[in-house]
Formats: structure tokens, C-alpha cells, sequence
């Protein structure tokens, strides 16, 4: 199970993390080494020298999961308009063409589960059955090579298209954040929050809460928006399902 499919285990586990950390350093401060006042200047410096780093850290890696997510947008819709062109296309083709038509709509409907299906589970028989309509689309253009025509070219190079935009599509989905950002992300804010601890003028739950709140918030912003299946803010087949319903048969 991959931890990052699940964003609201991310907003949880950083939150107990990074407020026992806080803990951790204003336990530091009262019982093992006080702080001395004329080390507050020095140590104001190193907080927020490190603050900026986290909030660098965060701007960062919220940059990549935005870039991913519309990475995937873009692939949907262009795989959307790969498969509608291809099924125009053939139209064009001699003699019956009804047997491709129906391997592109059932195609569709693949690629269709394959962006709502939530959870992992459910891939293997999806993947299982992608590839094995795309054998058979590949089959039914390849068949008519004896007719190269341009009609037949540009066919080809349509179905050509189709199978290429799965793949694209795929390679953006198992494009994540790395785990060691996620693990850099981490450390840095575990660091600012005992030093947030250690450098408080007095013990209070409430005020070790406020950095922690926001850090493991940001996280899960950025979990949600890099977990494709996982999270709340998803893909939506939009093109795809309008795609569907316009080659409906009658």
C-alpha cells in the first residue's frame, strides 16, 4: 500500500509528527538545556532561516504536484481527441468497417475505467484488458497494409496516436513526487518545529498547534493533488465521457 495514496493520512501522521517535535524541543528547553536570552538573537536567526527553507520546500514541491495534475488533464483530453479523430478516420477505410468502430468505442470505455476506477485493485484487469483491445485495434489496421493508400496511411498513423496516448498517459500517472522530497519535507519541518518548541517564551499546547495545523495541511494539499486515485481533487474523463456519449450507436 502506498502511503501517498492516501492524503489524509498524510494530513494525520504530519500533524502527530510535527506537534510531538514541538514537544520534543520545549521539552528540551525546560528540563534538559534552558535557553539563555542572550542566545535569542542568534537562535531567531536560525528559525527563520529554516522556516524559509520549509516554506521554499512546500512552494516547491505544491509547484510539482500542480504541474502533474495538469499534465494529466492535458493527456485526457488528448487522449479523448486521438480516439475521436481515429474513429472518423475510419469511416473513410473500404469495405466494413463496424468491427473497428466497436473495438474503439470498447477501447473508450476501457481508457474511461481506467480514470475512475479509485483504487489499485481494480487496475490489473483494466490494464489486462487495454492492452489486449489495443492488439486488436492494431490487428484490424495492419490487416489492410495491401491498400497503401493515403486514406490507409493516415489511418495508421491515427491508431498509431491512439496507442501512443495511453502511454503518455500512464507515464504521467506513475510521475510523483519523490519519496526522498517527501522525506526532505519532513525532516526540515520537524527541525522548525522543535526549534519553534525550544525557542518558546512559555509552555502552551495551543501555540505548538499553529505550525503543525498549517504544515500538515500544506502536505496534504500536495498529496491530494499528486495522489491520482487517492485524493479528492482528481481527474474527471470530462472529454472522454462526452467522447462516449457522441459514439454512442443508435
Amino acid at each position: 500500500m502506498d502511503p501517498m495514496e492516501f492524503p489524509i493520512l498524510i494530513l494525520i501522521s504530519a500533524f502527530v509528527v510535527l506537534f510531538l517535535a514541538a514537544e520534543a524541543g520545549n521539552f528540551l528547553r525546560v528540563k534538559i538545556r534552558p535557553f539563555s536570552e542572550d542566545q535569542r538573537e542568534d537562535f531567531g536567526i536560525i528559525l527563520g532561516a529554516t522556516l524559509t527553507l520549509l516554506g521554499l520546500l512546500i512552494g516547491f514541491s505544491f509547484s510539482m504536484a500542480i504541474s502533474r495534475y495538469d499534465q494529466r488533464k492535458l493527456y485526457e483530453e488528448a487522449e479523448a481527441n486521438a480516439i475521436g479523430t481515429e474513429y472518423l478516420r475510419v469511416g473513410l477505410l473500404s469495405g466494413d468497417t463496424s468491427k473497428v468502430r466497436e473495438l474503439l468505442r470498447a477501447y473508450l470505455d476501457q481508457r474511461i475505467l481506467f480514470y475512475t476506477t479509485r483504487h489499485e485493485d481494480g487496475l490489473a484487469k483494466i490494464n489486462a484488458d487495454t492492452a489486449a483491445l489495443q492488439n486488436e485495434l492494431w490487428s484490424a489496421v495492419q490487416s489492410r497494409k495491401e491498400e497503401p493508400t493515403a486514406v490507409t496511411v493516415l489511418t495508421v498513423t491515427g491508431m498509431n496516436d491512439v496507442l501512443n496516448s495511453q502511454g503518455y498517459t500512464q507515464s504521467a500517472w506513475w510521475n510523483r513526487i519523490p519519496v526522498a522530497a517527501w522525506a526532505l519535507m519532513f525532516a526540515i519541518a520537524i527541525c522548525c518545529n522543535a526549534l519553534i518548541g525550544y525557542g518558546a517564551h512559555r509552555t502552551g499546547w495551543r501555540l505548538f498547534m499553529v505550525l503543525p495545523v498549517a504544515v500538515a495541511i500544506a502536505f496534504f494539499l500536495i498529496s491530494d493533488l499528486d495522489s491520482p486515485r487517492g485524493g479528492a481533487i482528481r481527474v474527471v474523463p470530462h472529454n472522454l465521457i462526452a467522447l462516449a456519449h457522441s459514439l454512442s450507436p443508435p
